[in-house]
């Protein structure tokens, strides 16, 4: 079975902590962890399949050798590093919302649009939490019938 090199950026948020806890749940095949943080959280302890791992600075050259890379950062932050992620080999999948409107970055639900992701080119955006959670909802209904238009206000 094939294993990946997964960096989370990001990694002791509650985004982050929660990536890294789905990873471990899934049993997705991790060769590598690591956990990338701003440098004053670096060598911040966190448990992972049972081994004691700490947090290092999230930099360009954290990511060399990395296949696939997880944001759960702030905008500026994924703006900043995930180019350079894709520099050196990896898919970034970024939580924030630097790329959601960016016409070349897919905006992937992979229960809705998983077929999206085959045009990436490095970098595959999400959209927030309730966006999400609505979309997988509403998919079924607008198979039956299309929706022409949802409003939505979160608070």
């Amino acid at each position: 079975m094939r294993t990946y090199n997964v960096a989370v950026a990001g990694a002791l948020g509650l985004v982050g902590t929660t990536m890294v806890q789905i990873l471990e749940e899934y049993a997705f095949p991790v060769n590598e962890l690591r956990l990338l943080e701003r440098r004053d959280l670096v060598g911040a302890p966190f448990q992972f399949r049972g081994r004691m791992l700490t947090t290092i600075e999230a930099t360009p050259a954290a990511f060399e050798g990395v296949d696939l890379a997880l944001f759960a950062t702030e905008e500026e932050v994924s703006r900043q590093l995930a180019p350079a992620a894709v520099r050196c080999g990896a898919v970034v999948i970024d939580n924030s919302r630097a790329y959601r409107m960016e016409p070349d970055v897919p905006l992937v639900v992979p229960e809705v649009n998983a077929e999206d992701l085959g045009w990436h080119k490095g970098v595959v955006a999400n959209p927030n939490c309730t966006t999400i959670g609505t979309i997988v909802a509403l998919k079924p209904i607008h198979d039956l019938s299309p929706i022409r238009r949802v409003v939505a206000s979160t608070y």
